[in-house]
């Protein structure tokens, strides 16, 4: 099925059905519904690679994470992939399995497919990603691993204020002797939280 026999089975315009489909223009509520049930029964989805086409952005997002069996990433992956859902964003998760050639592969192949926004959750930065998503002009956040003096966003965890109420809450149950067992040291995360 196409857009035009969605027009035609609901007696409008394609440009309407496209306005519907988008909400892009206001449509009155009885043109909508008309629109609305000709797409039901026409069984119509639309083309997502035309509309990324026409509007230069997919309502896709890319997230990289250095290793999805980590236990500190899946709950912010599903915390991601609920955020993006709620609005109309479907989320495309990659694991660069801590190899820098496999993450810069990774993003150029995320820019390629015109993703709305990056979330980079992997420990594989160097000056070319970094570079590479400066030049593409969407929105990149890292997540605990940004660097300084980028022009992106950065979500950082506080490991200081993190360890000292963990030592603080051990202290209150009356532990003494605490032992402070840490991540591979090549992982600026595990080193943050160990010089904490």
């Amino acid at each position: 099925m196409r857009i035009k026999d969605v027009a035609r089975e609901a007696g409008v315009s394609t440009a309407t059905v496209s306005h519907v489909i988008n909400n892009t223009r206001f449509v009155s509520d009885a043109t909508r519904e008309k629109v609305l049930r000709a797409i039901e029964k026409c069984n119509y989805y639309p083309n997502e690679q035309a509309r990324s086409l026409a509007s230069g952005r997919s309502r896709m997002l890319g997230v990289l994470v250095s290793d999805i069996s980590n236990p500190f990433f899946p709950e912010l992956v599903k915390s991601i992939e609920a955020a993006a859902f709620e609005r109309g964003y479907d989320v495309l998760l990659l694991n660069t399995n801590y190899e820098a050639e496999r993450t810069l592969h990774y993003v150029r192949r995320i820019i390629q497919r015109k993703v709305a926004g990056v979330a980079l959750m992997t420990s594989e930065l160097d000056a070319a990603l970094i570079d590479e998503l400066a030049r593409c002009r969407i929105s990149v956040v890292f997540l605990d691993l940004g660097t300084k003096g980028t022009c992106m966003s950065n979500v950082v965890v506080d490991y200081e204020v993190g360890i000292e109420e963990a030592v603080r809450h051990l202290v209150e149950r009356g532990h003494r002797r605490i032992a402070y067992v840490g991540g591979p040291v090549r992982l600026r995360s595990a080193v943050k939280r160990l010089n904490a």
